[in-house]
């Protein structure tokens, strides 16, 4: 139950300190039960022996371990491959929760068309009073599952890299200013003062089309998010080689435990409030990949109970 040899990744995943672990007993290595019984079964058997390992110091990473005997100058030995499965199970997660999130966000605009179509059905259609407002009912929800949809394909092909940019200089004040007009009856709303304090001499490099796509996502999630009688403030700045806009809200702020996820696919830090302010929950994955497209990010920074900045960084 000594380790006679490890390759290079073994030692980096399992050396402490850059001492060498050839030569040390296998428990004084790993501390897993699991593991030890079966190398120790393996060697005694001489069968092989497989399992899911997982170590529990450090950064918790797991492991598919398959341990075979093998023959070496005729003493018995066995030899134990580590698959490092941690991103693998990770990216299985993420897809499960993005699978469970969809079904969700498709089923509740679905489960309300099909009641309102039901209630018609059986009657209703003749109601003078009540069926328009069915129809309406029906009609915003089918246009909620049209936007997710939309905003799937969208996301889909920006991450399969079919999505080009072609980027041209833009006058950033009067570009704000044309996408204020296009949400000025939705802040006027909520009360919301939408401020434009892009220098008028600003420019940006980008591709008009992507960037308005970017800009109204962010304009319009700081109305939604914001209090009512509220601001929105547009700005920019070069800095260190780079433009960066910012989108200033007046809401609630973001808790620091969900800033490091907002900007996931139907990742909802506040899903109540989401359902009220509707909203598909891919505007911001959004964001995040168009802006990397133009070869820049998009960060937050959000003070709870004053209200949060998003930010594009865009190249010169």
């Amino acid at each position: 139950m000594r380790i006679t040899a490890a390759n290079g990744a073994s030692q980096a995943n399992f050396g402490r300190r850059g001492e060498s672990i050839e030569g040390r007993r296998l428990s004084e290595v790993v501390r897993n039960a699991e593991l030890h019984d079966a190398f120790r079964w393996t060697l005694e058997q001489r069968r092989p022996s497989d399992l899911r390992f997982e170590r529990t110091s450090g950064d918790n990473r797991k492991f598919d371990v398959h341990i075979s005997p093998l023959d070496l100058d005729g003493q018995r030995r066995a030899i134990g491959y580590f698959h490092d499965v941690t991103q693998i199970e990770r990216l299985e997660s993420i897809r499960q929760e993005f699978l469970s999130n969809i079904s969700h966000e498709l089923r509740t605009p679905l489960t309300s068309i099909l009641a309102f179509v039901e209630t018609l059905e059986d009657g209703a259609i003749d109601d003078a009073e009540n069926n328009r407002r069915f129809l309406h009912v029906i009609r915003r929800n089918a246009e909620r599952m049209r936007a997710l949809i939309s905003d799937i394909l969208e996301l889909s092909m920006i991450e399969s890299g079919h999505v080009s940019i072609e980027c041209r200089e833009i006058e950033l004040r009067s570009f704000i200013s044309a996408i204020f007009d296009d949400l000025t009856a939705k802040a006027t709303e909520r009360n919301i003062r939408l401020v434009n304090e892009i220098p008028s001499d600003a420019v940006v490099n980008c591709d008009p089309m992507r960037f308005e796509q970017m800009m109204t996502n962010l304009v319009d999630n700081a109305i939604k998010f914001n209090r009512e009688g509220g601001t929105v403030t547009l700005s920019s700045e070069r800095c260190d080689g780079r433009n960066l806009v910012s989108v200033t809200d007046t809401g609630e702020g973001i808790l620091p435990e969900h800033r490091d996820r907002i900007f996931e696919r139907l990742y909802r830090a506040d899903r109540a409030r989401t359902s009220d302010v509707g909203g598909t929950g891919l505007g911001l994955a959004i964001v995040k990949h168009l802006a990397r497209l133009h070869g820049g990010e998009v960060s937050v920074a959000s003070v709870l109970g004053t209200g949060s900045t998003f930010t594009i960084e865009l190249l010169y």
